[in-house]
């Protein structure tokens, strides 16, 4: 049976790669740079620069819009700012973080930690202007439901520039690729990976692959039959217990080793820069940071605009600006301190973590890194793994299912709720590459529909957003 799902997984990759993949440059033989990469890249630097900067600006200020500061009675929405930040951080704060960092330095070296650390900066510009989008062209669906995010903004922001076709065929586009998204990135590759961690602590779950697979699909299925409300409160629990927990044990090898730290950030700065660099050179370095950055935090992809679309508002900058957080505690924080213990600890060049290199086990190489400081770690680390893995899947199972709804109709969604629940299974018993290969093609393949219609639309986020700055900020 596992043979039979690697070989889906392979077929499958091979026709997506040709369809949603194409390379923009040619440096040598071993690297390539795929052009939504690069595209991700262009797009965020626009965006810095025509918001005048607002990831820096704002940042305060969407502070204190999470705390509550500027609570009103009068917003709009199903769900409060802090769930959902919650709920998009609880999609992108997950493996990513753990198994995604992992393989970013042991396939680039640790300079592949500062070129994520920049991509993250410069995506709080991104994922504001999405996110903004989102709210602002969101609509109360035959369901009952609101719905936001790029299929809302591409059909109906472009269709008010006079582009109506192109914008229908450019949401359908997303929702296709968000759908695979789910399905791979979202829930696939969270499973596989959380298993090559967890195994390690529990040999039983290691053994009887499928076991685990069953008990995700039974735990997540019961969350996602309520919606986004359930979702949202399950995320607004689980988020923030397990990035504190993860952050507290990663912090206690820092300290222990906080003599080593120095070092380790000189390793990171030589290794950005340097052309002798392990993968490719100092291109290879740079596309393998930015393109496990964006599968961290997602700035661009699209997806947070559907969590943050159903958000309770007085004015669509609001949420923009909460959103613009997300890249920085993902990847400024806890990409960094997983860096800093996977560097330190000397883990991604380790002879006896070969194999976990080779076969792109990331979550299962950062539980070995941690057991080299503290033997006990790697079984808290196993339920901080369980917990990132089921909070992604059931946040992307929502951006999934939104999406299915859009195309096939609302009431299709518990046909998607079916074949995620198959994908969730199916996970467990796949080889960690296919799975991520897979997660890859779809996930960024995202971006190129989605930053197509922001880039167009961003001229209405930037009046916006000065609207916003003379109304509410200067009050």
């Amino acid at each position: 049976m596992t043979e039979t799902v690697n070989l889906f997984f392979v077929k499958l990759n091979g026709f997506v790669a040709k369809f949603s993949f194409f390379d923009l440059f040619f440096f040598t033989d071993k690297i390539k740079i795929p052009f939504v990469v690069g595209f991700l890249c262009v797009c965020a630097i626009y965006f810095t620069i025509k918001m005048g900067f607002v990831n820096v600006r704002l940042f305060k200020h969407a502070i204190d819009l999470v705390r509550g500061k500027y609570s009103s009675h009068s917003k709009t929405g199903e769900i409060s700012h802090f769930k959902a930040l919650t709920t998009a951080l609880s999609a992108t704060v997950g493996l990513g973080n753990i198994a995604g960092v992992a393989v970013a330095i042991s396939i680039g070296g640790p300079g592949a930690t500062f070129w994520m650390i920049v991509m993250g900066i410069l995506g709080m510009s991104t994922k504001f202007t999405e996110c903004t989008l989102g709210v602002m062209y969101r609509e109360k669906r035959s369901d009952g439901r609101l719905m936001g995010g790029p299929m809302e903004y591409l059909k109906k922001g472009l269709a008010d520039m006079g582009f109506s076709r192109i914008g229908r065929v450019l949401s359908i586009v997303f929702c296709i690729l968000c759908i695979g998204g789910s399905f791979g990135g979202g829930a696939a590759f969270q499973v596989n990976q959380s298993l090559t961690a967890i195994s390690l602590s529990v040999p039983f779950l290691g053994a009887h692959n499928w076991a685990y697979g069953l008990i995700m699909v039974l735990l997540v299925g019961v969350v996602i039959i309520g919606g986004i409300k359930r979702i949202a409160l399950v995320a607004s629990r689980v988020v923030p217990l397990m990035c504190t927990t993860y952050i507290l044990m990663a912090c206690y090898i820092l300290a222990v080793f906080y003599e080593k730290i120095p070092m380790a950030f000189g390793t990171i700065l030589q290794g950005a820069f340097a052309p002798e660099s392990v993968y490719g050179g100092f291109f290879g370095v740079l596309v393998v940071g930015m393109q496990r950055a964006v599968f961290s935090n997602e700035a661009g992809l699209g997806s947070a605009a559907i969590a943050h679309s159903v958000a309770a508002v007085n004015h669509p900058v609001e949420e923009g600006v909460v959103a613009l957080l997300e890249p920085f505690i993902d990847t400024v924080v806890v990409c960094t301190i997983t860096a800093l213990v996977i560097v330190i600890t000397g883990a991604y060049n380790n002879p006896e973590y070969i194999d976990l290199v080779n076969q792109q086990k990331g979550a299962a190489l950062t539980a070995s890194a941690m057991s080299d400081a503290v033997s006990w770690f790697p079984y808290v680390l196993s339920l901080i793994v369980f917990l990132f893995a089921f909070s992604t899947i059931i946040s992307w199972s929502y951006y999934g299912e939104r999406c299915f709804s859009f195309v096939f109709g609302d009431g299709k969604s518990l046909i998607y709720k079916v074949l995620l629940l198959i994908i969730i299974f199916m996970g467990s018993i796949a080889t960690s590459k296919n799975i991520m290969e897979f997660g890859d093609l779809m996930i960024l393949g995202m971006a190129f529909p989605n930053l197509v219609g922001v880039l167009w639309l961003s001229g209405k986020v930037k009046r916006s957003l000065k609207e916003y700055q003379e109304k509410r900020l200067k009050k």
